[in-house]
Order: C-alpha cells, then structure tokens, then sequence
C-alpha cells in the first residue's frame, strides 16, 4: 500500500504541470483547432524524429506560425507534456494498478502490455517519457528510481508466488521494450504481429508454461523483413 500511495503522489506531482498546460477553457474555437493541430503534428514529429525535433519543425507540420506554437506551450517541456498527457496517465495508472493487484503475475502482464500498446500506438513516447519529466535533473533522477524499485518490487512479487520464472532480471524488462520497439519500427501497423510477440516473451517468462495459449499469428512472411518485401519470389 505505501508504494501505491508513492506512486500516486509522485505522477500528481509530475502531471501536474500537464493539466495545467492542457487546460483550454475559454479558449476561442479558432485557438483549439491550432492547438490540436499542433499536438497532432507533435506527436507526429517526435515519432519520426524524437523529442529534440525543432519547434519549428512541429509548427510547420501544424501549418501554424512558430508564435503561434509558443503561445499555446512556451515550453518543448510543455509541448512534450500535453501531446502524450494520455500516455503518461495511462502509464502512471498501469504501474498503480500493477502493484495493487493481488495477483502479482497478472499484474506484471498487464504492465508489460499496456507499455508495448504504448509503444506501439505512439512511437516517439519511449522517448518523452524517459527524458522529459520532471525538469530538474535531480529530481529525474530521483523519481526514475522510485519507478524502478516499485518495478522491481513487482518483479520480486510474481517471482515469490512462482508465476515469473526466478532468473528473470530488471534488465530483461528492457529487452522487452527494445525487441518490441523493432517490431514497431519496422511493422507500425501490425496489431497481429506487436500481441504475438509481446506473448511470447511473455510466455518465456512464466516459470510454468503449460497450457498457456499464445493469440494467433500474424499474416507475415520472409518477404516483410526490411530489405526482401519488393524482391522478386
């Protein structure tokens, strides 16, 4: 219970500051179109180019003038918070719900997928996540390691009630992230493929795999590797 009201507190704290920004009350009806056309192409930016892509960049991909985006987000913090405000609730409340659950390998599941859905519905958010909150170094560094001990807390738990298999590391969590980041690089459309690999690593997590079924696979072939799909058969 004290790491859940940990974690409460900590992303009060840190999406604070989205609300704030994401606040569009009397706003003008012509102002929250250019609002959401920035976020849009924001979002769009920084999957293709990461979270350091210029402001510019995003403002002419919002087809507004650069004023214009400051004006909504002084800030690339502020602008990095808003556009993926709904990723960083989600991920907060994940990670709450995780350690709440009294089944501690569902809950650890359930983590996994939900970062993978992240992952894969948002490319650029790995990134703004990782790199963007809070401001302060210090405090980054500190909050970081709060939010990897409740992980690792997570971890211990479904390892003590024999579910996860006793050799499994904090860092294999992160092999879990990059594998499917590839996958999502290559393939950012394929719900099939993105489910299919994120229960097969999960299934070579569990410390008892029988009868564990796997979802169905997905339509690919040699030819959809990078490099072979335009190749003659």
């Amino acid at each position: 219970m004290d790491a859940i009201v940990r974690m409460d507190r900590k992303w009060e704290t840190v999406m604070a500051g989205s609300s704030r920004i994401g606040d569009t009350g009397g706003m003008r009806a012509d102002a929250r179109r250019n609002r959401e056309r920035v976020l849009v192409a924001a979002r769009e930016v920084f999957a293709e180019r990461g979270i350091d892509a210029p402001m510019a960049t995003v403002a002419r991909r919002a087809g507004v003038g650069v004023a214009t985006l400051y004006r909504h987000f002084p800030t690339r913090d502020d602008l990095v918070r808003s556009a993926f405000e709904r990723q960083m609730r989600t991920c907060a409340s994940a990670l709450v719900d995780a350690l709440a659950d009294p089944d501690p390998w569902e809950g650890f599941v359930r983590l996994v997928e939900t970062l993978c859905e992240l992952q894969r519905e948002e490319r650029g958010f790995p990134a703004a996540f990782m790199a963007t909150f809070p401001e302060r170094a210090d405090e980054h560094a500190r909050v970081r390691a709060r939010a990897e001990g409740d992980l690792v807390r997570l971890m211990r738990r479904a390892q003590a009630s024999g579910a996860l298999r006793p050799d499994f590391h904090p860092s294999d969590l992160v092999l879990v992230m990059l594998a499917h980041a590839g996958l999502v690089a290559t393939l950012p459309d394929d719900e099939a493929a993105s489910r299919r690999l994120v229960a097969y690593l999960l299934h070579a997590f569990r410390a008892d795999t029988s009868g564990v079924r796997l979802p169905p696979p997905a339509p690919l072939s040699l030819h959809t590797l990078p490099g072979t799909a335009h190749r003659p058969r």
